[in-house]
């Protein structure tokens, strides 16, 4: 935080990407930061932690939006995706002044190469500081004339194009995990309301929607950017899209079937009690004789989490990798 106290003239418009809990929103409060964020769940727990240290709610945007103040000075802490450090910056690019600084910070085990290749596509001077406490950060500066683009993905899947924004989980190819439960997720139904939990580019939802058109179709994911990016491929009246990261928006018995490829990566961190959480709500939120489909990575042992909740569980089918998962309510 020092190349921010240590500035002669404070920014005239800072900004902060990339705060995961609301730190940096905290500890630069006067300075009226405008904060961009790219979750629902970062955004609670930024609020949460204002609320907590009696400081006044600031202005949120997020990385797909034409910001109404230029910024001078970015806060960056550099996320595991390099897709998403790409549209960072190219929002950053096109959301600030000539005199622009960018400091992005990141620990110095993470460090990769493409840090310093994606970095140069923007700014003319990239410099790095030494390593203090395993971190280090990296400064940007004299901003790169750039064309406004549309940072879209396009994907292809048995002769299906699916678009995602830049960031968004598995962005050179469809999941293999979500490749292996469309191969095995059973639709028998009919089904009159779905619930797609970690939704992602909604390819899953899509697929359901193709053999289901007359169903109720829900999409739920914590990424803005994913919920972008499904409204992109699968829209239709019965289909709604939700930006949140529980279940807490659905009545109790509202779904017929519930589908997840439940998020277990966090950065570059491993957490499976959000998963079980979800299993949790999930289980709420089903009708009697209602079905909970979901994909798992073999490692993770969901099973044994799955029977403390549901009724019956199953294993569908599996393979080395992924095993598909049916639980009754």
């Amino acid at each position: 935080m020092s190349t921010i106290q240590d500035l002669k003239i404070p920014p005239k418009k800072l900004g902060i990407y990339n705060d995961r809990f609301g730190f940096l929103t905290c500890y630069n409060h006067h300075l009226a930061p405008i904060i961009i964020c790219t979750s629902s769940s970062q955004n609670k727990a930024i609020e949460e932690n204002l609320k907590t240290n009696n400081l006044s709610l600031l202005e949120t945007e997020n990385p797909l939006s034409h910001l109404p103040n230029k910024m001078d000075h970015v806060l960056l802490k550099i996320p595991k995706s390099l897709s998403e450090f790409r549209l960072y910056l190219d929002h950053i690019v096109h959301n600030s002044t000539e005199e622009l600084t960018v400091t992005c910070a990141f620990m110095t085990r993470h460090f990769s190469p493409k840090m310093l290749t994606i970095s140069k596509e923007y700014f003319e001077e990239v410099e790095q500081s030494k390593a203090v406490k395993k971190a280090r950060l990296m400064t940007l500066r004299k901003k790169k004339t750039s064309p406004e683009i549309k940072p879209i993905k396009s994907i292809e899947y048995k002769s299906s194009i699916y678009k995602q924004y830049w960031g968004v989980f598995s962005g050179e190819h469809i999941d293999y995990a979500t490749q292996y439960f469309l191969e095995q997720i059973n639709l028998d139904g009919p089904y009159k309301s779905i619930l797609d939990v970690g939704s992602g580019n909604g390819i899953i939802a899509n697929e359901i929607y193709k053999r289901n058109p007359d169903a109720e179709i829900h999409l739920l994911d914590d990424s803005y950017l994913a919920i972008a990016s499904s409204k992109l491929n699968i829209l239709g009246k019965n289909v709604h899209h939700h930006c949140d990261n529980n279940l807490s928006i659905f009545k109790d018995q509202q779904f017929d079937l519930i589908v997840s490829n439940p998020p277990f990566h966090f950065e570059h961190e491993i957490n499976i009690q959000i998963a079980i959480k979800l299993f949790k709500e999930c289980q709420r939120c089903l009708k009697e004789g209602g079905i909970f489909q979901l994909v798992a990575n073999k490692h993770l042992n969901y099973k044994t989490h799955l029977q403390r909740i549901f009724s019956t569980v199953e294993i569908v089918s599996e393979n080395e990798k992924f095993i598909v998962y049916k639980c009754l309510h």
